[in-house]
């Protein structure tokens, strides 16, 4: 293991692929090389480490405790070996690449129509998959090196994990217009004497609204807890539903039956981050893309690196 010209450093990058997948074909698919390469390629590894490194377990390859000391080390080798390889530059308008982002469908709503927008005009060869997670695991997706780029709320930050504040967002609430009798406000009695629409991907209460009520010695009822954003105002046109969520899901609602107005308790505002792994700090593309979403989503000012 200390000689490394005694080593084919090609094995570590399939290691790297098979502790992310955890599967065989998959890391195949993803390498483009055939199943036999990557079994045979695993065998290798477990003579090199004196360790089994993944053992099946159902359906999945399990990593055994020496496989999970060595994979935050190793994703970050091959992330800095990368970038030591890339281009200096990078031209969007020519070069061909594919980033791999996660966000919540809210960060989906207020992104996607514009970098797409923009992708298209100015990096026509530029390919994004998308994935949608918990707060939590799009912060795992990033320190493993699975994603290239989260997007949300994020109260706190792992080791290696560098953020920029894209913007500070508020809540307001929307209603049928009928439920506001003409009026553009709404006091905290009707309010709570009205059942509400709950936004969460786990359907708890456990959310900054419910926290911020329970400060006041109040609570509301939630009938209905759905865990997508944009599907959200549209439950409660004809309604005497109330829904109360990030602004700028509410941007299109206001009129059409319906009409947006200030929540009548104090709601803290929230901040809107993109995150990434330190590994990826010098990769020219990745330091492109944040640029990108900073100029699309930085409406307040540039993005500040935290």
């Amino acid at each position: 293991m200390n000689n490394l010209t005694g080593i084919d450093l090609n094995l570590l990058v399939v290691l790297d692929a098979l502790l992310s997948e955890r599967h065989v074909s998959r890391t195949a698919v993803r390498l483009n090389k055939s199943q036999p390469a990557i079994s045979h390629a695993l065998a290798r590894l477990r003579h090199l480490f004196d360790d089994p490194l993944l053992v099946r377990h159902g359906g999945r390859l399990e990593p055994t405790l020496r496989a999970l000391e060595i994979a935050p080390q190793l994703s970050e080798a091959i992330g800095r070996m990368r970038s030591l390889l890339a281009p200096a530059g990078f031209d969007p308008t020519t070069e061909r690449h594919v980033f791999r982002l996660a966000m919540s469908d809210y960060g989906a709503a207020v992104l996607l129509p514009r970098l797409m927008a923009a992708l298209r005009i100015e990096a026509p060869h530029v390919d994004l998959v998308v994935n949608q997670a918990s707060r939590e695991a799009m912060a795992s997706q990033v320190t493993e090196g699975e994603i290239d780029l989260a997007l949300g709320v994020f109260p706190a930050h792992g080791e290696g994990i560098r953020s920029s504040l894209l913007f500070t967002e508020s809540f307001a609430c929307l209603a049928d217009a009928s439920q506001l009798g003409g009026s553009p406000a709404m006091g905290l009695g009707d309010y709570l004497a009205l059942p509400h629409v709950l936004v969460s991907l786990r359907g708890d209460a456990g959310n900054e609204i419910d926290l911020a009520l329970a400060a006041t010695g109040k609570a509301r009822r939630i009938c209905l807890a759905v865990p997508h954003w944009s599907v959200a105002p549209g439950l409660v046109r004809g309604t005497d539903l109330v829904l109360t969520v990030a602004r700028r899901i509410l941007s299109q609602a206001n009129g059409q039956g319906l009409v947006v107005f200030e929540p009548p308790f104090a709601i803290p505002p929230f901040d809107f981050e993109q995150i990434w792994h330190r590994r990826r700090e010098g990769d020219p593309r990745h330091r492109w893309l944040r640029a990108l979403v900073t100029r699309l989503l930085g409406e307040e000012g540039p993005a500040i690196d935290r």
